[in-house]
């Protein structure tokens, strides 16, 4: 088990053991859900990350018509 500390700001550094064991990389995307008292990070598999729906797809709050239309402009 590897651990690491989480900012007041909300972010953390994923170890390197860990990165290069689940084969994430510098831009990749990574999508967040809990699991009861866990948290499950995966990346998002690559050419799928055309849409807000598929960066973010475990967080519904983010899925209005408006933040679909700002992530297509980008």
């Amino acid at each position: 088990m590897k651990v690491a500390k989480l900012s007041a700001g909300g972010q953390t550094s994923i170890p390197k053991s860990i990165r290069e064991a689940a084969g994430i990389y510098a831009g990749d995307t990574l999508a967040f859900e809990t699991d009861g008292e866990r948290v499950v990070v995966r990346r998002v598999a690559r050419g799928r990350e055309g849409t807000a729906q598929d960066a973010f797809e475990t967080m519904s709050e983010w899925m209005s018509a408006a933040d679909e239309a700002a992530w297509r402009d980008l």
